[in-house]
């Protein structure tokens, strides 16, 4: 699958009733869309940043879906967003929750970097060394890798069943960073942390 990347950032004041739009107007315009296959939406309340991530069959759909949603997304957000980012990456590697994740679960997101000669490698060490270590940490809910392979950038994110184990997480997902930063030469840009608002994905046709 494809994904679709939007990093929102505004005032946290108004961040409450972006998060209601988007779980409601928002839903309803992308299920509409061909090939729509899903949507996550995070939030850092304190900061006033949002992500939002959307899920598409193939890379030609999500293309077709920026084009046909591009000014109705624009209006939707503008009562909240001061700033937007967005990035279109290939879901390489995807560990979806095995059930509903409850109010307040957690999320980590990554931000890495490589030589697009070694885009295969990370996303195998991922695959094989990452995910396996991430899986047995407690609380852990879910993890895919997102990468753009010709411009060697990527972000992992990490589902935990709560803010709690989102915490406690975090001495042992940093080991599971450094684990793969030096296996697959990869440089590590950042690293985030947000309330999980809602998470869905539906399978594909």
């Amino acid at each position: 699958m494809y994904v679709r990347m939007l990093y929102v950032t505004g005032d946290p004041g108004k961040i409450d009733d972006a998060c209601k739009t988007l779980s409601t107007k928002g839903q309803k315009l992308l299920s509409d869309q061909p090939g729509y296959r899903g949507m996550s939406l995070f939030a850092d309340r304190e900061l006033g940043k949002l992500l939002v991530g959307t899920w598409w069959e193939s890379e030609k759909t999500r293309q077709a879906s920026d084009k046909s949603l591009a000014e109705q997304r624009a209006v939707l957000l503008s009562p909240f967003a001061q700033t937007i980012a967005i990035d279109n990456f290939e879901a390489a590697v995807v560990r979806p929750p095995t059930g509903q994740l409850r109010t307040g679960a957690g999320f980590r997101l990554s931000r890495l970097e490589c030589a697009p000669s070694d885009a295969d490698l990370m996303v195998d060490t991922f695959e094989s060394t990452t995910l396996p270590t991430l899986e047995h940490i407690p609380g852990f809910a879910g993890a895919s890798l997102f990468i753009d392979r010709a411009a060697g950038r990527a972000m992992v994110g990490v589902l935990y069943i709560d803010h709690k184990a989102l915490v406690a997480s975090r001495s042992s997902q940093a080991a599971a960073r450094g684990m793969i930063t030096a296996k697959a030469h990869v440089t590590l840009r950042s690293v985030e942390e947000f309330e999980v608002i809602f998470t869905t994905m539906v399978a594909p046709s």
